[in-house]
This record gives C-alpha cells, sequence and structure tokens, in this order.
C-alpha cells in the first residue's frame, strides 16, 4: 500500500512528525522486521536522534504498530526512514511502500487516535494506552521527551482519559486477548476440560489468562524466562508455573496455547509440537501466536492437528465483537478533534509568548531611557508640567516611529493585510481617528 510523502504544514511554529507502519500497512512479516526489542529501545532513540536530526524522538513499538514521534526542523521524512532501514537491515523504499507520514495537526490526531485505540486492530482497546505510556517514560528517561513532546504526551494521555470517562468505548471486553479466547471456544465446545499452556507474563498473557479462567478453563499453566513472574500470573488463577526449558514436557498435555512475549526470536519449534503430538495420539492442539516477532515457528501451521493462528488471523472475530463500539468511536472522535484543535491553539499561544516578551522588553526600555530623561529635566529646574508633557510626547513618538515606518512601507507596497492587522491589534475606527 503506497503513502503518499507530502508534507501538508500551515502552522510554523513546530515540526512534529508521527511516522510509522501499523496492522493496516504491512503484513506481520514486515511488522515483526521493524520492531524494537524493548532491551536496546533506549540506544535506538538515541541513534536515531543523532542520524536523523530530531531534536526530540519517542518509539512506540507493539504487535501492530512501530511508530516514531519526533520533534523536528527538517524537511520530509527520508532522513528517517533511511535511518530506520538500516537499522533493521530493510530497503529503504520496501520501507516507504507500507509507511505513513503525519504532520503537526494531523500528527497531533493520529497520536490521540492511537492512544484511545480508534487506531488499533481492536477498536477501543486500552492496552495500547499502557504501551504509550512506557514509551514516553524511556524517552523521557532518556531526555528526548522534555518540551514539545513531552507537552504532547501528556496532553494526549489527558484526552485519552476523557474519551474512557466519557464515552463507553471500553466497556464490551473486545481486544486481542478476548479473540483468542473467543476463537478457541469455537474450536473446543468443553473449555472446562480444556487445558492451557501461556507463554510469556506480560499484560496481554494476564488478561488471555483472566478470559480463559471466564470461560472456564481450569486448568492454567504458565511459561515464561523469569519463573518468578510466570508465578506471580498464575497464582492469581490458581495454575502452575514453568520455565521456557520446560515447554517441551508440557507440551503433550496442552490443548490451548497462546503465546505472547518479547523474544526476538521463535521459542516454539516444528519438531517439540510433532514430538507433542505424537504423544497425544493426534489430538488437537489450538494455538495463538500474539507475539511480534512471532513466538512460534510459521511451519508448525503445516502440522496437522495443529490450529495456529497469528494476530492477523484475529481480524474477523474482533470486527465481529467491536461493532458495538462504533457509536462510542464516533463520541470519542469528537473529544480528540477538540483535544487536538485546543492543543494546536496552545502551541500559537505559545508561540506569541516570545514575541510579546521581546515586545514588552523594548517598551520597558524606551519607556525608561524617557523617564531617565524627564528626571534629569526635573533636576535642572524645568517644571512638572513641561516636563510631563516632552515625556508623553516622547515616549509615543518613540513608541511609534519602527510601526509608523513599516506602516508607510506597507502601504507603498500594497500590502493592505498588514494595515488591516493593526487596525485589528489598536481597534482602530477609521470613522474616528482621533479617538
Amino acid at each position: 500500500m503506497t503513502r503518499l510523502f507530502v508534507r501538508g504544514r500551515c502552522e510554523p511554529f513546530m515540526a512534529l512528525l508521527a511516522l510509522g507502519i501499523n496492522h493496516k500497512t504491512a503484513p506481520v512479516e514486515v511488522r515483526e522486521r521493524v520492531a524494537f526489542a524493548p532491551e536496546k529501545l533506549a540506544e535506538a532513540l538515541h541513534e536515531a536522534q543523532l542520524k536523523a536530526g530530531l531534536s526530540e524522538v519517542a518509539i512506540l513499538s507493539t504487535c501492530n504498530r512501530t511508530e516514531l514521534y519526533c520533534s523536528t526542523e527538517l524537511e520530509g521524512t527520508r532522513a528517517l526512514l533511511e535511518w530506520l532501514g538500516q537499522y533493521h537491515g530493510l530497503d529503504v523504499e520496501e520501507l516507504q511502500r507500507c509507511a505513513y507520514a503525519h504532520w503537526d495537526a494531523d500528527a497531533v490526531r493520529h497520536m490521540m487516535r492511537v492512544a484511545c485505540g480508534l487506531d488499533s486492530l481492536v477498536l477501543g482497546e486500552p492496552q495500547i494506552l499502557g504501551q504509550l505510556k512506557s514509551a514516553y517514560s524511556v524517552s523521557q528517561a532518556e531526555g528526548l521527551a522534555s518540551v514539545e513532546l513531552g507537552r504532547l504526551f501528556r496532553r494526549t494521555f489527558s484526552v485519552a482519559k476523557e474519551v474512557r470517562t466519557q464515552t463507553a468505548i471500553g466497556q464490551n471486553p473486545v481486544s486481542v486477548a478476548y479473540a483468542a479466547v473467543s476463537l478457541a471456544q469455537h474450536i473446543f465446545a468443553d473449555m472446562a476440560s480444556s487445558r492451557a499452556l501461556l507463554i510469556g507474563a506480560g499484560e496481554t498473557i494476564e488478561l488471555v489468562a483472566r478470559h480463559l479462567a471466564r470461560a472456564g478453563v481450569q486448568q492454567i499453566t504458565v511459561a515464561n524466562r523469569t519463573l518468578a513472574r510466570a508465578l506471580a500470573v498464575a497464582e492469581e488463577f490458581d495454575g502452575r508455573a514453568i520455565e521456557l526449558s520446560q515447554i517441551p514436557d508440557e507440551l503433550p498435555n496442552t490443548d490451548i496455547l497462546i503465546a505472547s512475549t518479547a523474544s526476538q526470536l521463535p521459542i516454539l519449534g516444528k519438531g517439540a509440537v510433532e514430538a507433542a503430538l505424537k504423544k497425544r495420539k493426534h489430538r488437537p492442539i489450538f494455538m495463538v501466536d500474539i507475539a511480534v516477532p512471532r513466538d512460534i515457528e510459521p511451519q508448525v501451521g503445516d502440522l496437522d492437528d495443529v490450529y495456529l493462528y497469528t494476530v492477523d488471523d484475529l481480524r474477523e472475530v474482533i470486527e465481529e465483537n467491536q461493532r458495538e463500539r462504533q457509536s462510542a468511536a464516533a463520541q470519542a472522535e469528537i473529544i480528540i478533534e477538540s483535544g487536538t484543535q485546543g492543543y494546536m491553539r496552545q502551541l500559537r499561544e505559545l508561540d506569541a509568548v516570545d514575541t510579546l516578551i521581546q515586545l514588552r522588553a523594548q517598551a520597558k526600555q524606551t519607556a525608561a531611557q524617557e523617564l531617565n530623561k524627564a528626571l534629569r529635566q526635573l533636576r535642572n529646574g524645568r517644571t512638572a508640567e513641561d516636563v510631563l508633557q516632552q515625556l508623553a510626547h516622547g515616549l509615543t513618538n518613540k513608541l511609534l516611529h519602527q510601526p509608523t515606518v513599516q506602516l508607510r512601507r506597507a502601504s507603498s507596497e500594497g500590502r493592505t493585510d498588514l494595515l488591516q492587522l493593526v487596525q485589528e491589534l489598536y481597534q482602530l475606527d477609521d470613522s474616528n481617528p482621533t479617538g
């Protein structure tokens, strides 16, 4: 899918860019290649800042999207795309075909829609907000989301909270985790007798475990690289915890397997599943690989008696369950649009602050000069009335000299817009020029 990289900016005060790929523009095979490992995120942020010429940057990397939020003075997106391609070993042209770029107000709107779950595979899913907060936290800790991005993230979180409290966008349980369990219910008529193995111990796996328990599954095993974390999740649902190395031993007893880790390499291979199927006497195993990069080798899906699904395969289930959120989403869009316009208005006001500071400083300097002149005249014996008249006259002339010169020049050049602006600024009335 081709995306146009046109910078439709109309505000000169900032250069805010949101660039990325997601589930709508790129298949899982591309998304997993562009994903950032959590432990390397801080390093990647500094590299992006240096090589792409960014003043501030944050990276959001999930199973369904990789996005970079930047404050930059550069025109266009080529430098950032080239860095992204180089970092992940991808051809920049291939990357550009599935990438999108939003500037300024469009970037603000996009970021707010992402935070509210309106741009997610699962409409209104709440996990993305936590992931966005984590992205901000990492960037902030590295000193790369201080001024502009810091302000934008805080406003985005405020709008997301408003959407959650004022709409029903998150009331219906529609998520990747919920969709995975719903699909399992279509395959296993008796969930109570089914045994589940969950690989990973993050927020998504916790949600999966919760939905499985509600569906009646009584035997849940959690496998994780850190056993203590697996125990923390398993104990909540009266389950068992094992290490990743014990997965081959657990597979023969598994009916439902759902994986979601941050591993950069597959955890479960075809050989281990083949061995488990022989011990199961070819009783089927239902598998869902939610992770990006994938936790389960794609070749596992070629085996008989294995039902393997990825996040992309869950789309139909998710679409069926998210229809009830459409009305709430429409309300959320109104809140987001208001939030976007309010944020851009705030930026325009902030942009005027420097000019106002300079204007006031210049006026104070002029006033101080005229005041000193008046004090000298008083000490020299001139009457207070004469001095005050001279002060008023001198101050008026000094303050209006440069504006008068510039207005005469603008008038001679036919720049009536500047004349009209002064009329508006000073609330002048043509019919009563003396006030």
